[in-house]
């Protein structure tokens, strides 16, 4: 009986820090706030394209076929974390083509685990979802393409 309620208490604690219970220790002095934002310091996200595959996208009509394929993906692979009208645990896709350029956007859905490192956009991001990082779904470049075309028309 110790045992599990030794268990169940370090089972309760682990789930207090992961959900950022814990403090930082500050040594005597006051902590200093966090940053702002870290995308402050990029002039404009929109020239930002991420890091990964994906170089170049030129954006032409809006492909029906396409975004029938890439709401089907959506649906199937990220509204676990995504909602198209609300932030949940990742942010809403609703308007992110006015937000993100679609080189940055496919980079993220293609590379999420090197972006949340070394892009100060996905950066702030992974700040904003509480350490919850984005998954690795591992689609293809047609897959992000299809999603990328869905969030066109939303």
């Amino acid at each position: 009986m110790k045992k599990l309620n030794m268990l169940m208490a370090l089972f309760v604690l682990s789930l207090v820090w992961a959900c950022g219970g814990g403090s930082a220790s500050t040594e005597g002095s006051a902590a200093a706030p966090p940053p702002k934002s870290m995308v402050e310091e990029e002039a404009d996200p929109m020239e930002n394209k991420g890091i990964g595959p994906v170089a170049s996208i030129k954006l032409e009509e809006v492909n029906e076929v396409l975004v029938a394929d890439g709401l089907k993906i959506f649906e199937d692979m990220c509204t676990a974390c995504h909602k198209v009208e609300k932030k949940f645990i990742g942010p809403s896709p609703k308007g992110i083509m006015d937000r993100r350029s679609p080189e940055w956007i496919m980079n993220m859905i293609l590379n999420p685990d090197e972006m949340v490192i070394k892009d100060p956009i996905a950066k702030q991001l992974l700040i904003e979802a509480n350490g919850a990082p984005m998954a690795n779904q591992n689609l293809t470049e047609e897959q992000a393409r299809a999603v990328l075309e869905y969030f066109r028309t939303l």
